[in-house]
């Protein structure tokens, strides 16, 4: 699946000290800037989709939602929230 290409993701945006959404364009060209300070990145060759949320005041990110491209076509990324069931379900 994508499980190595978004570990790479993490890890190169990690290094990364970005304060505004010009410098995540220029890191990142293909990443679609959304309201509610949210991002969408592109990943393994554009087969899924990442959304995150970015707070650059804070420094802080986090993930919303994770997908392929099918999707993320049915989704309303301006919307779409984090699904906090998964933190808790075993497996």
């Amino acid at each position: 699946m994508a499980e190595t290409q978004l570990m790479i993701w993490y890890a190169e945006f990690s290094r990364h000290k970005i304060s505004n959404f010009n410098e995540l364009k220029l890191l990142y060209g293909n990443a679609s800037i959304v309201n509610n300070n949210r991002v969408v990145f592109n990943i393994k060759g554009n087969d899924f989709r990442l959304v995150v949320s970015i707070n650059f005041i804070q420094a802080a990110s986090y993930v919303i939602w994770f997908g392929s491209h099918k999707e993320y076509d049915k989704i309303d990324v301006r919307t779409v929230a984090f699904d906090t069931t998964i933190l808790t379900t075993q497996k």
